[in-house]
């Protein structure tokens, strides 16, 4: 079970008491669980009974309770405990729990580059418009691919004429131009992306079209805080790469920092460590050949595999990734993703250095080796598929 499963079984929960008026009060928009911390007992631990003590009129306690009552049972759950003034404890079912981890596995590794990709925005004709200045032009790009990539319909207009060398940003030249007439949106579909950003094995993805008959789409502005540099002086000093990053990684009401920080070849750069995790990620997987045994889709894993505290991390910051890619696609927040796949890169990087996945010495390997290789290759993947994303590259040698 996964956080994102537990939140939406305590969610279920309280649905339940108050249709069944146990409980009146308002129904939470979504419940926040989170790791048990040291000393503290169980898997996840949520203070959602708290939150609800208030407009329930009722003690915190009593309201756990109810909850409680309601989550007996739930697949993939084991225990569940009250501790201190209402908080929720959560054991989850070790052999449920070690399936669905494998299940999340696979589903990355199967899906690709595209896992986290869906349809919250299906059908929703958007159109943006900026200002002919390189880091609206850069965001504007990225928050296309990300509304793109969660089925909406989008088109770009640039207030001036096209930089020529945005071409060299990777910015399609048919996503910018005059506004479009107000009868036509895009289709949905993919935004074309230079082969330099798509993931190894990947075909190219065909531009969009113009789809006719569709009622006129309001647009948007997009006015982040202006780089102070035009996209050709970036280019030259930074290239590609470190200039789409460095314009995307702070939010848009920040300034961007795009000093020689973004080409230090160290941890301590984000755009480095996320690159750099996924070319480790890739060096397990040759590894792994060389040694004669592949990752498996982390298939048949018992719960051993993946009992590390590390393991269980990367594997949360992994579920994740869909919910993430939403909200960055609603919110039009390439910057959300930049920060997820950090977050990526570290609890990788944990897992790495805790529980080799590569067999040491004379060890032969094992179904946990294979499962734990698997989770290195997913946690890769999405490294790849997000940075994609972004526009940005991902090397497999760094």
């Amino acid at each position: 079970m996964t956080p994102a499963d537990l939140s939406s079984t305590v969610l279920h929960a309280v649905r339940r008491a108050v249709a069944e008026d146990a409980l009146r009060a308002p129904v939470p928009a979504r419940v926040r669980v989170e790791r048990t911390r040291p000393g503290g007992r169980g898997d996840y631990a949520s203070a959602v009974a708290l939150q609800l003590a208030g407009p329930a009129a009722l003690p915190a306690r009593e309201v756990a309770e109810i909850l409680r009552a309601r989550m007996a049972g739930a697949p993939g759950i084991g225990r569940v405990e009250i501790t201190g003034p209402g908080f929720l404890n959560f054991t989850l079912d070790a052999a449920t729990d070690a399936a669905a981890h494998a299940a999340l596995v696979h589903q990355v590794l199967e899906r690709g580059t595209r896992y986290g990709h869906g349809d919250a925005l299906a059908g929703v004709p958007l159109r943006f418009g900026h200002a002919r200045e390189v880091r609206a032009a850069v965001t504007a790009d990225a928050v296309r691919r990300l509304v793109l990539a969660q089925g909406g319909l989008v088109r770009i207009s640039c207030h001036g004429e096209r930089d020529p060398d945005w071409t060299r940003l990777g910015i399609a030249a048919d996503a910018h131009g005059q506004p479009p007439a107000p009868s036509a949106v895009l289709a949905q579909g993919q935004p074309p992306v230079p082969s330099a950003v798509l993931a190894q094995g990947q075909p190219p993805v065909p531009p969009t079209e113009l789809a006719q008959g569709q009622p006129p789409v309001p647009p948007t502005e997009i006015r982040p805080v202006p780089a102070g540099a035009t996209a050709g002086e970036l280019l030259a000093r930074l290239g590609s790469d470190a200039t789409r990053w460095g314009l995307l990684r702070p939010a848009g009401h920040d300034r961007a920092p795009l000093g020689d920080e973004l080409l230090v070849q160290a941890e301590g750069n984000p755009l480095f460590l996320v690159r750099y995790a996924h070319s480790r990620a890739r060096a397990l997987s040759r590894g792994a050949e060389l040694l004669g045994f592949t990752g498996g889709g982390g298939q048949g894993a018992g719960a051993a595999a993946f009992e590390a505290p590390e393991a269980l991390a990367l594997l949360a910051v992994l579920a994740d990734h869909p919910a993430v890619l939403a909200a960055a696609a609603r919110h039009r927040a390439p910057d959300r993703l930049a920060r997820h796949l950090e977050a990526v890169a570290h609890a990788f990087f944990d897992f790495h250095d805790a529980t080799s996945p590569l067999p040491a010495g004379d060890e032969k390997p094992s179904a946990a080796h294979r499962a734990r290789l698997a989770l290195a290759e997913a946690a890769g993947t999405v490294l790849a598929g997000g940075l994609s994303l972004l526009g940005v590259s991902a090397p497999p040698y760094l």
